[in-house]
């Protein structure tokens, strides 16, 4: 009985200690959420002093909508409000077509930066490049606008000119590009066979992305005349801004047969979440080099970071973009909607890229292309050789066939030349895919 009674009162003594020590957080609760009240009524004073005292009259819609998006703005650069017009442009991207110039943009201290122009789009045709300034649009000043407001001065009709002035690193002097607007219908994905490899060219991450890898690889294959008759596949994500999460996760999982593809990670745990490769590869084992450069962002920097860290693919290029996060598009009321960043995301290894980018595993730079000189101008001369001269002798030891498979071979190194001239880095590809696989012949 003396036990039970000495029990009750220590019972009874933890419980005053904790009530006494539970009252200080409820206390510390209740004064943070005075101030968040008392902050809102600030607000609302702010907008009502506007609303009846500025020195012109203001849009109240147009108001509420900027407090709204300085919010979000002030978390991140990828984290917005959209307006109704932009929620539904929003949708027709996802769906692969929408209107503009073609070109992805950021903020970055304030300035906007090009992402990266999307292949074959009115951006892409003028020349814009990844790691441009866009200073002013129309000679409006950019600096200070949301990157909303400067999207905006960017739209216009089908057809209309715009004067973008630029700051390029490793120009003297800002200046103008002139781009016509244009309705921008850009297939998701574009399939090439370049001798024995399937190149595909994955340009955004939209609905029509793993249909067009799966139509791309299968065209190729029919026109190389089987599996058999590739050596490798090359997955160019040069300048791809990103997308669909999903689409990301299925474009990886076309090339993997087992294991995590990426991981996400939200603020509660509960937020948390993992996606799984099944069976099935399109590639049937062969080997895959994934190439990226700065333009690759999000959604192209998972499929590169699953591939690479499941040593399925050699990615080659240059360092990607480096965003990983997550945005959640939630609808809001007028059919606004809400982009807010929800998660960070992972590779398998349990990497984040976030400010980092991709590595390659094997850097290859893009040289630019210099004015030719004299000395090349030469070289492009056709060459001289034995088999030049007039009257020379044929080679008596080769067959028919075997003279064939010889001009086959010099036909494929030249069109190899020619393309190491137009795209080092796709060249480099190749050439890696085709070392390779002369390696596993003779295994």
């Amino acid at each position: 009985m003396t036990k039970f009674i000495l029990a009750a009162a220590a019972g009874a003594a933890i419980g005053l200690g904790s009530a006494a020590y539970v009252s200080g957080p409820l206390v510390a609760q209740e004064n943070d959420n005075q101030q968040v009240y008392d902050q809102l009524d600030l607000l609302g004073d702010v907008f009502d002093r506007i609303r009846k005292n500025y020195v012109e009259e203001v849009d109240e819609k147009e108001l509420i909508e900027a407090a709204i998006n300085g919010m979000l703005t002030s978390l991140d650069p990828h984290s917005s409000y959209l307006s109704p017009e932009d929620a539904a442009e929003m949708r027709e991207q996802t769906r692969g077509s929408f209107g503009g110039l073609g070109i992805e943009i950021t903020q970055e201290e304030g300035f906007v930066k090009v992402v990266t122009p999307m292949d074959g789009t009115p951006a892409d045709a003028a020349g814009m490049q990844p790691g441009d300034f866009i200073t002013h649009v129309d000679g409006t000043g950019l600096l200070g606008l949301t990157l909303d407001q400067a999207v905006d001065l960017m739209r216009g009709p089908i057809g209309s000119e715009i004067v973008i002035t630029v700051v390029r690193e490793g120009e003297a002097e800002p200046f103008d590009v002139k781009i016509i607007r244009d309705e921008i219908k850009v297939p998701a994905v574009r399939s090439t066979l370049i001798n024995d490899t399937v190149v595909l060219r994955i340009g955004t991450f939209n609905d029509q992305t793993l249909p067009g890898v799966e139509e791309g690889i299968a065209k190729a294959l029919d026109e190389a005349g089987g599996i058999e008759s590739v050596n490798g596949f090359v997955l160019d994500l040069r300048n791809n801004p990103g997308g669909l999460l999903n689409q990301a996760i299925f474009v990886s999982d076309a090339f993997l047969e087992q294991g995590e593809i990426v991981s996400t990670r939200g603020r509660n745990s509960g937020d948390s979440d993992r996606a799984n490769a099944r069976p099935g590869d399109l590639a049937q084992g062969k080997p895959i080099v994934v190439l990226i450069n700065g333009g690759s962002a999000s959604a192209s920097e998972i499929v590169a970071g699953a591939l690479q860290d499941h040593r399925r693919a050699v990615v080659v290029g240059t360092k990607s973009f480096g965003k990983g996060s997550v945005q959640t598009v939630i609808p809001m009321a007028g059919n606004g909607a809400m982009r807010l960043t929800t998660a960070r995301y992972y590779t398998p290894s349990g990497r984040s890229i976030q400010a980092l980018g991709v590595a390659p595993d094997i850097v290859v730079e893009q040289p630019r292309r210099a004015p030719q000189t004299e000395t090349e101008e030469a070289e492009d001369r056709p060459e001289r050789t034995e088999r030049t001269l007039r009257g020379s002798l044929d080679n008596d030891s080769l067959s028919e066939e075997e003279r064939m498979q010889i001009e086959a071979e010099r036909a494929q190194e030249e069109e190899a030349a020619k393309l190491r001239e137009d795209d080092f880095q796709l060249a480099y590809a190749i050439d890696l895919l085709r070392g390779l696989s002369v390696i596993a012949s003779e295994d």
